[in-house]
């Protein structure tokens, strides 16, 4: 296995997200991160290279002289690809450049803060070649995959019903003084979060979480967003009514001011024979039951997941029993975006099992989700299309 080269921007002193993704990316231990523009502060960019082991000449001022400083080494030294952990705003700009510098790419979501970026993103990953990657982290969940592959065989049968719940209390304490509050911050102003910040932040990845397990596209949101914590600023919480494909109905609830909760996802799927639960504070769990037969609970990493779903076994490290979680989803998709960059640079197509991970379509799909979402609440709460 050919060991690649990360380069990363973003994910500074009091970062959180670019921490876990140096974490998730070293876990197959087919990664080395070489590079980087982690924080705009030398002392802090220094600090944080230091830490991790960067060479001092291979930490750079801003991100163009990165992405330009990588580009001129050979390759083979060079960085395989870049990561972008850095507020929304900044998605785009970095994401197009390094894509036309030749590097393959993983970005934080939402992918940019429009839909006209993010379409211009999906057709340059096309024009390019390049391996794009979008980080919308509870798809790398074992027993989501699971769930997938369970409705993908019609276990489930037609889906009728889908709700899913994306809860958290995080802003009803919003002391900007505080280490773990300042990160919350940026997201509250439009010009670096975009046109929303509740369902721009999380309700992007309840959306993308129903999509991806049922195989359906929402086709159509009538939306209500409030502001409770700042009444002129973004949203912080809201509740959606969704219309899938082939008929299928469902309710999407996002909030930031649910108080005392923690990380609250929760995914509910309704078929005509079978229904299924998941909870991301559970997530080593699924929960199927049917209308006349005992609920069963399938575990993570078991001989009977093997039978169904190649792609959950394949995500599972630790042994059943062992609970595995939140940077383990990352891992999971860095795993299959570094294999698809090993075939693709080889010259070879890489497998479905490879391409398992969200990608500049699902980019796109998100920016649609939130830009209908808003519209439709601007609108007085009426039908909108995605």
């Amino acid at each position: 296995m050919r060991k690649l080269k990360m380069a990363m921007v973003g994910g500074g002193i009091g970062a959180f997200i670019g921490k876990v993704h140096r974490e998730a990316v070293r876990m197959d231990g087919g990664v080395d991160v070489v590079a980087g523009m982690f924080n705009r502060d030398a002392a802090q960019n220094a600090e944080v290279g230091a830490r991790i082991g960067v060479a001092s000449d291979r930490l750079y001022a801003s991100w163009q002289e990165l992405i330009a400083g990588e580009a001129a080494r050979p390759v083979g030294e060079r960085a395989d690809f870049i990561a972008i952990c850095t507020p929304n705003h900044l998605h785009y700009e970095i994401a197009k450049a390094a894509l036309e510098a030749g590097f393959h790419v993983m970005c934080e979501k939402p992918m940019t803060l429009t839909v006209e970026e993010a379409e211009e993103i999906a057709a340059l990953v096309k024009q390019t070649g390049r391996v794009f990657g979008l980080m919308h982290t509870y798809t790398g969940y074992p027993m989501v995959k699971l769930a997938r592959d369970l409705v993908k065989r019609g276990d489930l049968g037609k889906i009728c019903k889908v709700t899913v719940e994306y809860c958290q209390g995080s802003f009803r304490k919003m002391d900007f003084s505080v280490p773990l509050d300042k990160r919350n911050k940026w997201k509250m102003d439009p010009k670096c979060s975009g046109k929303s910040c509740c369902m721009g932040d999380i309700g992007i990845h309840a959306a993308n979480l129903v999509e991806f397990v049922t195989g359906l596209e929402i086709k159509q949101v009538l939306a209500d967003l409030s502001s409770f914590v700042a009444p002129d600023g973004l949203d912080d919480d809201g509740n959606v009514l969704l219309r899938l494909d082939d008929g299928a109905k469902g309710v999407l609830t996002a909030s930031k001011v649910a108080t005392g909760e923690e990380n609250g996802l929760r995914l509910r799927i309704y078929g005509d024979k079978k229904g299924l639960v998941w909870m991301q504070e559970n997530p080593n769990e699924l929960l199927v039951r049917a209308q006349r037969e005992p609920a069963q609970t399938w575990k993570r990493a078991n001989p009977y997941v093997a039978e169904v779903s190649e792609a959950s076994m394949r995500a599972s490290r630790p042994p059943a029993g062992h609970p595995e979680g939140y940077i383990e989803g990352f891992a999971n998709h860095y795993l299959n975006f570094c294999d698809a960059i090993r075939a693709v640079d080889a010259g070879e197509t890489p497998t479905p099992v490879m391409l398992d991970f969200p990608n500049e379509r699902d980019g796109v799909r998100g920016l649609r989700f939130i830009d209908a979402v808003v519209a439709s609440s601007r609108a007085g709460g009426v039908w909108t299309e995605v």
